[in-house]
């Protein structure tokens, strides 16, 4: 056993669709072949879109492709006081403030950043005592290296700008409950989709101002149908069939340029474990541009394509 710490952290607000169970493969198998453990978080601070009866089939269809997790699961909403501790520790620290900016005026003033939009502190100055909380983003080059895009530079001020970690209904940011859970959970590698390539990068500085350690990244290239769409439910991506679980594995392998199990391999803890002795994740986004995947996943919007959609900085 080594100190390797993987994990999977899926939003309660539907069950698993492809996409994620190709996330979660990717995950398990980098763990399982590196001898570590791999850990589950539940993502459910959102209570208006996040639903029990869907932590319980999530569970579910993880078990049913044989994907286990080593230690109980982290549900994020029993952790709200740790992340109300954070947020006092960085208002000590001078790091917040509070901004009312609507959506119609930050369409207005926030600008393109390679990660997604750059908000340019129209608040900072405000002196507001209410609204959501922005992190104070210092100036400074951040680096990270990623397994799959390679080293990545951004100027926190100009590139990322300040950003949301707390919403104006009291409920915790995204960016500050990860960063916090990566760091209760002993994290060493977080394997996840090309499109968080921003969050992580707003993670780490969230990290950075806490004092606290960032794990190590692996962007996967994005699932997306061949209009461009990223395989979601926010698209209308269909739940995976748990009762098709070895075909669902077979099919998330082949996405994953890995190699392909005997036929006479019929369980999926047999798949798994002729994945985990072949597992290669320097295959995987080998090839540039879009790879059009031979089988129909239930993604309403067309047919699946793997993306391998990069960041290199700029």
């Amino acid at each position: 056993m080594t100190g390797y710490r993987g994990r999977f952290a899926p939003t309660p607000s539907g069950p698993l669709h492809f996409g994620s169970l190709y996330t979660a493969l990717a995950s398990w198998l980098d763990a399982r072949a590196a001898g570590g453990r791999w850990l589950l978080r539940i993502d459910d601070l959102d209570a208006a879109r996040c639903h029990p009866q869907h932590t319980t089939t999530i569970l579910h269809q993880l078990e049913a492709h044989g994907l286990i997790w080593d230690e109980s699961p982290r549900l994020a909403s029993r952790h709200i006081a740790e992340y109300r501790a954070a947020l006092e520790r960085l208002r000590r620290d001078d790091r917040l403030y509070y901004c009312r900016c609507t959506r119609k005026r930050l369409a207005r003033i926030q600008f393109a950043g390679p990660d997604g939009s750059v908000y340019p502190g129209y608040c900072r100055e405000s002196g507001f005592d209410s609204g959501a909380l922005r992190l104070r983003t210092t100036s400074g080059q951040l680096e990270l290296n990623d397994l799959f895009c390679g080293n990545l530079l951004r100027d926190a001020a100009r590139e990322i700008g300040d950003f949301v970690v707390c919403r104006a209904d009291g409920i915790p940011g995204y960016q500050l409950h990860c960063a916090i859970d990566e760091a209760a959970q002993r994290i060493t590698r977080v394997m996840r989709g090309a499109d968080l390539l921003g969050s992580t990068v707003r993670q780490r500085i969230v990290a950075a101002a806490l004092r606290l350690p960032s794990p190590h990244y692996a962007h996967l290239p994005l699932v997306v149908d061949v209009a461009g769409y990223k395989l979601s439910k926010h698209n209308h991506a269909q739940p995976i069939d748990a009762s098709r679980a070895i075909d669902n594995l077979r099919r998330a392998l082949v996405l994953l340029e890995q190699p392909a199990p005997e036929p006479a391999l019929a369980t999926p803890a047999d798949i798994l474990a002729f994945a985990v002795a072949h597992w290669r994740p320097a295959r995987i986004g080998s090839s540039l541009g879009r790879i059009t995947a031979p089988f129909p996943i239930g993604l309403q919007t067309g047919d699946l394509a793997l993306s391998t959609q990069r960041n290199h900085g700029g």
